[in-house]
């Protein structure tokens, strides 16, 4: 197993660092943005049904002359669908593949146990290698594990030194979860704190390196979204450094969930 990824509880690897396509048109933005990705030396696509973009993603990696063995591809489940193997099959087809690395269920609308048979039927018929979630706090997590018969290997959450989410990250580490991380750069938000500028002058790197190393230094996996080349590069250029312990301090200071074992807030939630 190489230091850029790592192992999932059903032998999978996954890389440590990837693309995400949320919020990015379908068609030529998303094209371009999935192909810089690969030539940068991405090889984790992360996307979903919701965001509607699953058609250009198939066809960059198509188009990229990659060997699809060499991508981890993720695609989520909307939870608004009725069944999870049927709404996968309709995901392969936009994607023009005949297998999913990874399919976690977007939100835990309606509760978190009701669509995990169908995710496990989904890997009875080889549509995907792994399954897992999205959103779910510790307690939902638990919920779920006691009545599912394949396990989840990942759950993506919210994830950023203002949300670090300590409690829940060790909740699922102990159930064999991996957490990967969405909006690390806080949608650009976070890039502008004083305390990530002053450690990235000091490591001669940018704000946007400084807070994917520090989620890839605690042992998630992370996917950073972005459509501009220049930021897709820069993005992944993170594994020639680390963050010293007084460092990773500081930025685990900034939380604002008091370490938190949800996965959103209340008032982040928009499902009912």
């Amino acid at each position: 197993m190489s230091a850029n990824t790592r192992q999932l509880s059903n032998g999978t690897e996954i890389p440590v660092l990837g693309l995400g396509v949320w919020q990015v048109d379908d068609g030529a933005e998303c094209e371009r943005a999935v192909t810089w990705a690969l030539e940068a030396g991405y090889r984790l696509i992360d996307t979903a049904q919701a965001y509607r973009n699953e058609t250009s993603v198939g066809k960059a990696i198509r188009d990229s002359g990659i060997p699809r063995e060499e991508i981890f591809l993720t695609t989520k489940f909307y939870p608004g669908g009725k069944d999870a193997r049927v709404e996968a099959e309709k995901s392969l087809e936009r994607l023009g593949t005949d297998y999913l690395d990874l399919y976690l269920i977007h939100w835990p609308q309606g509760g978190p146990t009701w669509a995990w048979p169908a995710m496990e039927a989904a890997v009875d018929a080889g549509l995907t290698k792994g399954i897992g979630i999205s959103n779910f706090s510790a307690a939902e997590l638990a919920e779920l594990t006691e009545i599912a018969r394949i396990q989840p290997v990942a759950n993506q959450v919210l994830f950023s030194p203002f949300e670090y989410r300590k409690g829940l990250v060790e909740a699922c580490e102990e159930a064999g979860v991996v957490v990967q991380a969405y909006s690390p750069l806080g949608t650009g938000r976070h890039l502008d704190d004083p305390v990530i500028a002053r450690i990235a002058t000091a490591t001669g790197r940018t704000p946007a390196q400084v807070l994917i190393r520090w989620a890839i230094q605690k042992g998630l996996s992370v996917i950073p979204k972005s459509i501009h080349q220049d930021r897709i590069v820069e993005n992944f250029d993170v594994f020639g450094f680390e963050l010293d312990d007084a460092q990773v301090a500081d930025l685990d200071a900034l939380d604002t969930t008091h370490l938190t074992a949800d996965a959103l807030a209340q008032s982040g939630k928009w499902w009912s």
